[in-house]
């Protein structure tokens, strides 16, 4: 139970991503409804000429940063955590006394939690590599001519790359407050990764936003 408990967060948050790719396929989500409305963001970027659209990528590239560099620090305490194990371990075991909770069991959690950390690291790194290349193509795209319809694709399509992997290190914040609930019961755990999974299920198919952008028709 302990060990399915610690693992039952990053396997939904990894399950989530596939359950997800199904779903679309009959339902899209907000996410692929976003995604026409950035290729309609860059069909209009390449004819006009304004600082809005720069204003705009660095609002995105500053969010990326802010999540990347704050899971660097998150990372860097969990390796710090580690020092104190039988600190941990002690706290944990006052917290549920009718668990037999071992070093090993909180080695191993915190094994996974930074493994889940970890990884949104390298999704936000990625997104903010994807975003560069993002503004790069829209600053080399010529204003002055027809703009090609294969251009605005490429560049559109890297948006919603960088946007998407974004997406992927943000649902880890949210997947690791089941890791969290682990240090309640792995009872806890498991129930807060079921209805987080819920919740982010809502938000992406059923939510008021995905809803309200739904009915916006495009070409």
């Amino acid at each position: 139970m302990t060990l399915a408990s610690s693992l039952f967060p990053l396997l939904c948050w990894i399950f989530y991503t596939l359950l997800a790719g199904r779903i679309e396929v009959v339902r899209p989500s907000l996410s692929i409804i976003m995604g026409a409305q950035r290729r309609r963001w860059v069909e209009n970027a390449v004819r006009r000429e304004t600082p809005l659209d720069a204003i705009l990528s660095g609002n995105l590239m500053s969010a990326v940063a802010f999540f990347a560099s704050t899971t660097v620090l998150i990372i860097l305490a969990l390796f710090a955590v580690f020092g104190q194990i039988n600190s941990v371990v002690e706290a944990v075991s006052a917290i549920q006394p009718d668990q037999a909770v071992t070093k090993r069991d909180v080695e191993l959690h915190l094994a996974v939690l930074l493994l889940m950390f970890v990884l949104a690291f390298l999704s936000f790194t990625l997104s903010l590599r994807q975003f560069n290349h993002f503004c790069i193509m829209l600053g080399a795209a010529d204003h002055a001519e027809e703009s090609d319809p294969e251009e605005v694709f490429v560049i559109a399509a890297l948006n919603t790359l960088g946007a998407r992997n974004f997406n992927q290190g943000i649902r880890a914040y949210y997947f690791a407050l089941g890791m969290l609930a682990w240090f309640v019961s792995p009872a806890a755990s498991i129930a807060v990764t079921v209805l987080i999974f819920v919740v982010i299920l809502y938000r992406e198919f059923f939510s008021a936003a995905r809803n309200l952008v739904a009915r916006l028709k495009l070409d």
